[in-house]
C-alpha cells in the first residue's frame, strides 16, 4: 500500500479536534467548487458567444476563399475548373467579382461593393436564409439584393420600377479624364430582395449577377476576382490548398473561413483568454484558503508526524501526505464544481433560463474542450498550492 496516500485520505476523511480547522477546510472546499463551476461557467458562455457572433458571417463566408496575389481579377479556363471539380474534399465553388462601385437612388448617393455571383453562391454560402425581404436574383438580369442597411439609407425598397437603382463603375484605363460622363460606365438595376446578417455586412454588399459585373466593370467572360468554396465536414484544407496552388501556379492567395475574419477571430479569441486569465486569478485567491488550510492540518498532526519521523519516515514522505491530500481536495472539489457547472449550462441550454432578449436566450456551449481546460487549471493550481504548504513539512518544525 501507499502509506502517504493512506495517511492522506485519512485525514481527508476524517474530522479534526480542532473545529477551526473543520471550518478552514470547508471554506477551502466551497473555494474551489465555487471557483470551478463559475470558470466553466463562463468559459461556455464566452464559447457561445463566439459561436452567436460567427454565425453571421458563417452565412456569407465560404469555407475556402482564393484570390488574385497579384491583381484584382484573374482569369479561369476551363480545363482549370475540371481540375477543380476533380479535387477531392470540395462540394461545390463559386465565381464571384468584388469592386467598389458608385449606388445613386433619388438624390443619395453611396460608395460600397459591388459583388458579382454565379448561379452556384446561394448553395455555396446559405445567404437565402438571411432574406428579410423579396426573393433572391434570377440569373442574367439586371435585378439586384441589397443589404437592410443600404436600403434603410437610401430609404430604398424593393420592385420599385419607377425608381431604378443606379450603378456608376469606373472604367479602366489611364490618363486624363477629359470627360468626367464618360469614365464611368453606368446601368439601372432593380432590386429584388433585402438580406440581414450584422449592421456591418448589411451596408457592405450589394449582389448582383455575375454577367452583370463583368458587364460593368468591362471583364471578359472567364475574368472574375475570385472562387468561394464550399468543402467536406472532414476534408483537408491545407491538402486541396497545395492542389489549387498548382492549379493556378501559385498566383493565387487561399484563405479559409478564419482568415477571412481574421480581426473577429482575433477579438474573440483575445476576449477568451482575458477572462479566462481572470477568472483564473479568482480560482488562485481561492487556493490561498487550501494552503492555509494545509498548514493548519500540518501544525495540528506535528506529534504525529514526528512519531511516524521517529520511526523512520523520511521527511519526503510526510510531505508527500499533504501534497496529496491538498491535490485530492482539488481534484474532489474540481469535479464537483464541473458536475454544477454542466448541470447549469445544459439548463440553460434546453430551458433558457436566463434571455437577452424576449426572443434570445444567453448563447452557452457545452464544449469537452472547456471540460479539460477547467479540470486542468484546478489539478494543477491545487498541485502547486498543496507542494507550497508541504513544504512547511521539515526537520526543524519537527525538532
Amino acid at each position: 500500500m501507499n502509506f502517504p496516500l493512506y495517511i492522506a485520505k485519512r485525514y481527508i476523511f476524517s474530522r479534526s479536534k480542532n473545529n477551526a480547522i473543520n471550518i478552514i477546510n470547508r471554506i477551502a472546499s466551497m473555494g474551489i467548487i465555487v471557483g470551478t463551476m463559475a470558470l466553466f461557467v463562463v468559459l461556455s458562455v464566452f464559447s457561445g458567444l463566439k459561436v452567436f457572433s460567427l454565425s453571421f458571417t458563417n452565412e456569407i463566408d465560404p469555407d475556402l476563399k482564393i484570390t488574385s496575389t497579384y491583381g484584382k481579377s484573374f482569369l479561369i479556363t476551363p480545363e482549370q475548373e475540371n481540375q477543380i471539380k476533380k479535387i477531392e474534399g470540395v462540394v461545390l465553388y463559386t465565381k464571384v467579382i468584388e469592386e467598389r462601385v458608385l449606388f445613386v437612388f433619388k438624390d443619395k448617393q453611396q460608395v460600397t461593393y459591388l459583388k458579382g455571383v454565379d448561379k452556384n453562391y446561394p448553395v455555396v454560402n446559405d445567404i437565402k436564409k438571411r432574406l428579410f425581404n423579396g426573393d433572391w436574383l434570377k440569373p442574367d438580369t439586371y435585378q439586384v439584393v441589397i443589404g437592410y442597411g443600404i436600403s434603410r439609407d437610401f430609404s430604398l425598397g424593393i420592385l420599385d420600377f419607377e425608381n431604378p437603382l443606379q450603378v456608376f463603375a469606373p472604367k479602366p484605363g489611364k490618363g486624363a479624364i477629359e470627360n468626367p460622363e464618360e469614365a464611368f460606365n453606368k446601368t439601372d438595376v432593380l432590386p429584388v430582395g433585402t438580406y440581414s446578417i450584422s449592421e456591418d455586412l448589411d451596408s457592405k454588399f450589394v449582389f448582383a449577377d455575375l454577367g452583370l459585373a463583368q458587364e460593368l466593370l468591362m471583364y471578359k467572360h472567364n475574368q472574375i476576382s475570385g472562387l468561394e468554396f464550399d468543402l467536406k465536414n472532414n476534408a483537408d484544407e491545407n491538402a486541396i490548398g497545395v492542389k489549387l496552388k498548382t492549379i493556378f501556379n501559385n498566383k493565387i492567395t487561399i484563405k479559409n473561413r478564419a482568415q477571412l475574419n481574421e480581426s473577429l477571430y482575433k477579438m474573440l479569441n483575445t476576449e477568451n483568454i482575458v477572462v479566462y486569465l481572470i477568472f483564473t486569478l479568482v480560482i488562485i485567491v481561492a487556493l490561498f484558503n487550501l494552503v492555509g488550510a494545509l498548514i493548519m492540518m500540518i501544525l495540528e498532526k506535528k506529534g504525529n508526524l514526528k512519531t511516524l519521523f521517529n520511526l523512520g519516515t523520511e521527511i519526503n514522505s510526510l510531505r508527500k501526505i499533504f501534497l496529496l491530500q491538498g491535490t485530492i481536495l482539488s481534484v474532489f472539489g474540481g469535479i464537483t464544481g464541473l458536475v454544477l457547472g454542466i448541470i447549469l449550462v445544459l439548463l440553460q441550454q434546453h430551458y433558457e433560463l436566463i434571455m437577452l432578449t424576449p426572443t434570445l436566450a444567453y448563447p452557452v456551449v457545452f464544449t469537452l474542450e472547456n471540460v479539460v481546460i477547467v479540470m486542468g487549471t484546478i489539478v494543477s493550481l491545487g498541485f502547486m498550492a498543496s507542494l507550497i504548504a508541504s513544504s512547511r513539512v521539515s526537520k526543524k518544525l519537527l525538532d
